[in-house]
């Protein structure tokens, strides 16, 4: 199972910020984040393929749930 990060390549000022994204995920190998597999254009949109992780996305648990600042610091350090 992996993960697909669909990118819209529509806007020229956003292809600097997902080349970026892209080259810091190729990168930086780690077990304790989401490791890059691969990307894909298809149309106008750059499809970048990821570790399939159970339990969503880090920003849809952080929007529901109330996380005080030394555990955020503590997560981050990490």
């Amino acid at each position: 199972q992996v993960a697909l990060k669909k990118m819209p390549l529509r806007k020229r000022s956003r292809k600097e910020l997902i080349v970026n994204e892209i080259q810091v995920m190729k990168e930086n190998k780690h077990p304790n984040i989401v490791n890059y597999l691969g990307s894909y254009l298809v149309n106008e949109d750059l499809w970048l393929v990821m570790e399939y992780v159970d339990g969503g996305t880090l920003t849809s648990i952080l929007v529901q749930l109330f996380i005080e600042e030394r555990m955020i610091a503590a997560i981050s350090r990490e």
